[in-house]
């Protein structure tokens, strides 16, 4: 629901700041017209909407218009500046340049993310490579995702973790089934592994292929799918994937999912969503690993899920009693091409 409302009130920001900015881009000499200014507006929208997508094209009008405002209001308050040139709009527009282009730059390109743990438990040493959100087709096709994977094999981890929405309503069949491949392709120690995300068995059944479709891919292709399930990997580790909380609220508690592990092994455990924190350290595990979040997405609204009680985390490292929490900022992304204050990323988490 908080989603939705979140939509909406885009919807309505986006219509409230595209009337706004009639007013503004008018004062510009050049223009001086507010059906000049309308018309500019309606084909800056219009070009971005079949680049980008509609979400796209919105975010572009809000923060557009935010920037706007943010100089309209300096002028008011600097009031002695030379008010020959409007200097508000050419710094409303090199300020949101300077933003969505160095949010689209975050988005597209992906680095790796390195963590180092360590554990009391004899396990040696495990490298673990683990990506999230993926959401095929939004910033890469199935091509561009199998260049991203060559850069993961080559950290050699001993495993690869997948922690959600692989795909989405957005995804294209062909992507989709190049991206499995590129996965069977792998040759790691440990094999692929995958949970779940709200995203990945589809909302509106109007892309062109199936939640089995996926299924069948993924396990066509040797990945290893885990749903309110465990598995003892080489007798040294146990990998624990729960199903998605947002879709299943009746799924198993991880207390009981993990009751008959033996304790003296180190626990693993993929969570699509960072929102059981408590639970789970109380279980005993060891590391969680989740996506979900994109890394708090864009400012301002990064840490909306933790202020609504959604989330128990954002981004990063967190450290509960004797359980070790990562949360990714994502591979990709769900149709939005822009992240600021984080950016795209895969992770390397190494354990001894």
């Amino acid at each position: 629901m908080i989603w939705i409302l979140m939509f909406l009130g885009a919807i309505v920001a986006a219509i409230a700041g595209g009337v706004f900015l009639i007013s503004s881009i008018a004062k510009f000499s050049l223009i001086s017209n507010k059906k000049i200014s309308f018309l500019l507006i309606a084909l800056t929208f219009t070009f971005f909407y079949f680049a980008l997508g509609w979400i796209n094209a919105l975010t572009i009008i809000i923060f557009v218009t935010f920037f706007f405002l943010f100089a309209e209001g300096l002028g008011k308050l600097i009031k002695k500046i030379d008010t020959k040139y409007y200097w508000q709009g050419w710094l409303a527009l090199l300020c949101s340049v300077l933003y969505l282009g160095a949010g689209y730059y975050l988005c597209v390109t992906v680095v790796p993310k390195d963590y180092n743990l360590s554990t009391e438990k004899d396990l040696g040493t495990l490298k673990v490579a683990m990506f999230g959100d993926s959401h095929m087709s939004t910033t890469f096709d199935g091509d561009g995702f199998a260049k991203h994977l060559k850069k993961i094999e080559a950290e050699n981890p001993d495993i690869l973790l997948i922690a959600g929405d692989f795909v989405d309503d957005g995804s294209k069949n062909i992507d989709m089934e190049k991206a499995c491949e590129a996965l069977g392709k792998l040759d790691l120690k440990y094999g692929v592994w995958f949970v779940y995300g709200n995203h990945d068995e589809g909302y509106f059944n109007h892309r062109d292929f199936t939640a089995e479709d996926l299924r069948y891919n993924l396990t066509k292709n040797g990945i290893n799918i885990l749903e309110d399930e465990y598995t003892l990997i080489d007798n040294r580790f146990y990998l624990v994937g729960r199903l998605d909380k947002g879709l299943n609220s009746d799924r198993m508690p991880i207390a009981d999912l993990v009751k008959d592990l033996d304790q003296s092994k180190y626990i693993l455990v993929m969570d699509h969503e960072p929102a059981d924190y408590d639970a789970e350290a109380a279980a005993g595990c060891d590391l969680v690993v989740s996506g979900h979040t994109h890394g708090g997405q864009m400012i301002p609204i990064t840490y909306i899920g933790e202020w609504t009680g959604v989330n128990d985390a954002t981004y990063g490292y967190e450290r509960r009693e004797k359980t070790d929490f990562i949360v990714t900022s994502g591979i990709s992304d769900w149709a939005l091409k822009f992240k600021t204050g984080t950016r795209s990323e895969y992770t390397i988490i190494n354990i001894k």
